[in-house]
């Protein structure tokens, strides 16, 4: 059980939790299709066989989870706004509506505008969708723009390029591999164009949310190492350089269609801050020929590296190694990389998946990962806030019901919300920091 006092963030730094539009709202009446509906209606694709038609019926119950936000004592609220609800007759509405219950709560509005739920029909393999995202973003902040300060255009182009696109585990199913990296580029120019749709309306505080983790190297073997680095480059700064550099990693921009050149000018069109997911890190080796799993994910033996199994951690009930210094490891790193192109960071998920009521073990991993983040901090990172991943149990993708990642406890029946040890936990320490910040 966790009883030490954490250490004190400084004054203003933002609290908040994070959901997604797919995996909370339900109502699949009332917006427009998904590939996520196309790709949960084939058998066999969600373990459970489940879809998110229902979900938390959050799009019925949102007055009920505002209420949950405001007694938790949290600053903001991560959440998305589905595209095929945008696409809706009268879909932007129920925005409308969640805007103002939590303006009207005292809780900040932060709006993800794409979080993987693509609507069906569109196809980031076409240049075109970054353009139909850029009018997308245009469309919600003229709706939401005069409450929302704060904007957020992708959530984790990486996973949804890897999983959706390469190895075929969410939506759509593809498996690419390799021939899936226009879909990384496409989801970049999309991010940029969105960025210059937002200023052109007069948004004034962007970023991303990408997902990012530490590797490490098997050995210390040369093949371990050359491996290790390829990973990092698929993962992590094929996604952050492009962004904070202006340019795609070594031998990557030959692989990506269109004038990438140009393209990199709207990509790394300036962020006010930079948002980070993170989960875990991995452990990366030489190829050994056969294939090795990554989160309960198999990934075949042709790629020119395997995930082997982090060792001395205790384990989510997914499986994850929990290793708190690897996120200050990651920022630091972070710093280290991209220097005075780093603008301020926010982690905008990190959490974990547990069962029970009594969660103690996720108190546990949250009050970690904190003092990790201040170590961070302490250290020369500047660090503005801290998202919880999540609100609420949800629909967990390709796992579908199986996984609870929420504070708050949902009974999928009854739709009835029980918060969580680990809800309690936090409003108490989000207490003591106001307090600590008042001096």
């Amino acid at each position: 059980m966790v009883t030490n006092p954490l250490p004190a963030f400084p004054p203003g730094f933002l609290w908040g939790v994070s959901t997604s539009a797919h995996q909370i709202e339900g109502a699949v009446d009332k917006r427009d299709a998904s590939v996520w509906d196309a790709f949960t209606a084939e058998p066999g694709r969600v373990k459970d066989g489940s879809t998110a038609e229902v979900a938390c019926d959050h799009y019925h119950r949102y007055r009920e989870d505002v209420a949950l936000l405001r007694d938790l004592g949290v600053d903001a609220y991560r959440f998305s706004v589905s595209w095929p609800r945008v696409t809706h007759e009268g879909g932007l509405d129920f925005y409308d509506r969640l805007v103002d219950e939590l303006c009207a709560a005292g809780v900040r509005p932060v709006p993800t505008l794409f979080h993987w739920d693509l609507p069906l029909g569109l196809d980031w393999l076409e240049r075109d969708t970054a353009a139909r995202f850029a009018d997308h973003a245009a469309r919600v902040a003229d709706r939401l723009g005069d409450r929302v300060d704060r904007w957020i255009t992708l959530n984790e182009p990486a996973e949804h390029t890897l999983l959706g696109h390469a190895l075929g585990a969410h939506a759509p199913g593809r498996t690419l591999l390799f021939d899936a990296l226009p879909v990384a580029h496409h989801q970049l120019l999309a991010h940029g164009l969105a960025v210059r749709a937002l200023r052109a309306g007069g948004a004034t505080d962007i970023g991303i949310a990408n997902s990012h983790g530490p590797t490490w190297p098997a050995s210390g073997r040369p093949e371990d190492v050359e491996a290790a680095d390829f990973y990092d480059v698929l993962l992590n700064r094929l996604f952050a350089d492009p962004l904070l550099l202006g340019r795609y990693p070594d031998g990557i921009a030959a692989l990506l269609p269109g004038d990438v050149e140009s393209d990199l000018k709207v990509i790394a069109e300036p962020l006010d801050w930079y948002g980070i997911n993170y989960y875990q890190p991995t452990k990366v080796g030489a190829p050994e020929g056969t294939e090795s799993e990554f989160s309960g994910l198999t990934l075949p033996a042709e790629l020119p590296f395997s995930v082997r199994k982090i060792d001395g951690y205790p384990v989510t009930d997914f499986g994850w190694p929990v290793v708190p210094e690897a996120l200050t490891e990651l920022l630091t790193g972070f710093r280290e990389r991209y220097g005075e192109r780093l603008p301020p960071v926010v982690i905008t998920e990190n959490g974990c998946s547990y069962e029970g009521l009594d969660d103690q073990e996720r108190i546990a991993f949250l009050d970690g990962h904190l003092r990790a983040l201040h170590a961070a901090m302490a250290a020369g990172v500047d660090v503005r806030g801290y998202f919880v991943w999540s609100l609420l149990d949800n629909f967990e993708w390709a796992e579908g019901y199986a996984r609870r990642f929420g504070l708050v406890h949902v009974d999928y029946g009854t739709q009835a919300r029980t918060p969580k040890s680990s809800y309690r936990w936090l409003h108490n320490v989000l207490r003591e920091q106001a307090g600590k910040a008042r001096g």
